[in-house]
């Protein structure tokens, strides 16, 4: 590929997408949009570079940035940030007034594992939750992985990463393509297609944020822009967790680590011992 082919697609996909792209992630470029060339008969990179250029190249473009921006996940990830969450979910209920909705944000949800984890995490704490309402919202930019979400339709290798039997039982039902997520736990789950870079007012506020392993795609500008905004969206107790190894550190103030917990972030006017002194504990 040439460097002109190589700067013209990394400039759209970071326009489009935030997502960076240099010579050394060139083998991303052909492994994920091969498929790509094949359908438009393209003979390489180049010639898909001068392709997004022309005319009514819309639907190309979006099909590029959903190439390259899908990414793997799966049940219960990590694990760490949902028994954190469970831990704290005591106390966010305890601060809603009664008819007050609990509202969790999966920002980059693609297949919809991660928002049917906080469902299933939900589900089981009822007795906690006190019959409040809790509202899901899961977000990506790819339409594809987005229309599987909605489904809620896993083979059977995708539940058994990261889902204990007794979870898979009690939350799924088996059919013949698979294993389908419960329909009260589909209910209280949507989704829709949102972009990180765009604005993210009309979501509303959340009292939870997982955004995470997202932000490492991003340039500092880029990343700092997106804490800010994800902030803002932040009710003034809520928490907001990233991936383990992502870091903020010269990037924003815009939130601020939990102490003692990796991954985990708060605004700073919220942060006391007092408040999150039991989680920082656990």
């Amino acid at each position: 590929m040439t460097p002109a082919g190589l700067a013209s697609i990394a400039a759209l996909l970071k326009a489009r997408s935030g997502l960076i792209i240099g010579a050394d992630k060139l083998y991303l470029l052909e492994t994920r949009l091969a498929p790509l060339l094949r359908q438009h008969a393209l003979r390489d990179l180049d010639a898909l570079a001068e392709r997004l250029r022309g005319p009514g190249s819309e639907p190309l473009i979006a099909a590029v940035v959903e190439a390259m921006t899908t990414n793997e996940t799966l049940f219960f990830r990590d694990e760490k940030p949902f028994t954190h969450l469970r831990s704290v979910l005591p106390t966010l209920h305890a601060a809603r007034g009664p008819g007050e909705s609990l509202r969790f944000w999966s920002a980059a949800a693609s297949t919809g594992q991660e928002a049917y984890s906080i469902a299933m995490l939900l589900a089981e704490q009822r007795a906690v939750l006190g019959g409040r309402n809790c509202e899901i919202l899961g977000t990506d930019i790819a339409n594809g992985p987005l229309e599987r979400a909605r489904e809620g339709l896993y083979t059977q290798f995708e539940v058994q990463r990261g889902l204990p039997i007794r979870m898979l039982t009690q939350n799924f039902r088996k059919e013949a393509e698979g294993w389908r997520i419960a329909a009260e736990l589909r209910a209280m789950t949507r989704f829709r297609s949102w972009n990180l870079l765009g604005d993210l007012r009309p979501l509303g506020r959340f009292d939870v944020i997982f955004c995470r392993n997202v932000l490492i795609y991003f340039d500092p500008p880029t990343k700092g822009r997106v804490l800010a905004a994800i902030a803002a969206q932040l009710a003034p107790d809520g928490l907001l967790y990233l991936g383990g190894a992502e870091s903020i550190l010269g990037i924003t103030d815009a939130v601020c680590a939990v102490p003692g917990e990796r991954g985990v972030y708060c605004h700073a006017a919220r942060l006391s011992a007092r408040t999150f002194g039991h989680a920082a504990a656990g």
